[in-house]
């Protein structure tokens, strides 16, 4: 599929990752719609995207409200009228240990609550724009792709037993959808980053930055605009389904 005019709607679309990929995707003829809860956020990167040459329109919504997102995929595709790509890419943490104890006594336990919201944004959100998307794509008749970001911590990283679990089952998502998904023309891919240099990896104490890339082989965090050309060959290569890419560095070997 060419890059050039095809409509892409991205999660999580109005920072960070999601909207390095939008510009990135804008500066090779995209179109596209970017979805975030901030409309702050969301206009600053529509700019950006016609400021590398793209169209882009904002889509304030809420994941993991089913109602938002099927009348946010509704808007996209009469807006846009046809929907050619979805990048589930909206994501938030909620760090912390299972439990944690000293002496004996328990000091701290991860809440319910603290689970249930990246489960809620990280997974259900997943499914939800994923099934729209395939929605509009198949009522229309518009072949495409749904790439799912996880990241290496699918694999289980140490206080992110919610992160990682909904990390894990987006992947398991890529193969199902890939599958489901082929007899209407509809590919699933996913991307598993790993560090990468961004607003919350740069708020990081630099002692602490520096320990994290010495454990990488490549002894460097990932660059968002390589996450971004990930996307775009995904996009751009027809024969791509059912398969993560990792982009990391070589650190999950």
């Amino acid at each position: 599929m060419k890059l050039q005019d095809s409509v892409i709607a991205i999660t999580g679309g109005g920072q960070g990752l999601g909207r390095a990929m939008a510009e990135y995707l804008a500066a090779r003829g995209a179109r596209l719609a970017l979805i975030d809860l901030v409309p702050e956020k969301l206009d600053e990167a529509v700019a950006a995207c016609k400021a590398a040459g793209g169209e882009a329109q904002a889509y304030t919504c809420n994941v993991a409200r089913e109602d938002e997102v099927e009348s946010t995929f509704a808007a996209i595709h009469d807006d846009f009228g046809q929907l050619n790509g979805l990048v589930n890419n909206a994501g938030i943490l909620r760090d912390g240990l299972m439990i944690k104890a000293k002496n004996g006594e328990i000091e701290k336990r991860m809440s319910l609550a603290e689970w249930q919201a990246v489960i809620d944004v990280n997974l259900t959100g997943v499914f939800l724009c994923g099934r729209e998307a395939a929605t509009q794509m198949i009522k229309h008749g518009n072949q495409g792709v749904i790439i799912n970001i996880s990241s290496i911590s699918r694999a289980g990283n140490m206080g992110q037993s919610n992160y990682s679990s909904a990390k894990a089952a987006v992947a398991a998502l890529v193969p199902v959808w890939a599958k489901e998904l082929a007899r209407y023309g509809i590919r699933a891919m996913g991307i598993a980053p790993g560090f990468i240099e961004t607003e919350m990896t740069g708020s990081m104490k630099p002692e602490a930055l520096e320990k994290m890339t010495a454990g990488i082989p490549l002894k460097r965090m990932g660059k968002p605009e390589e996450i971004a050309s990930a996307a775009a060959f995904i996009i751009e290569n027809d024969y791509l389904s059912g398969r993560m890419i990792e982009v990391d560095g070589a650190l999950r070997l």
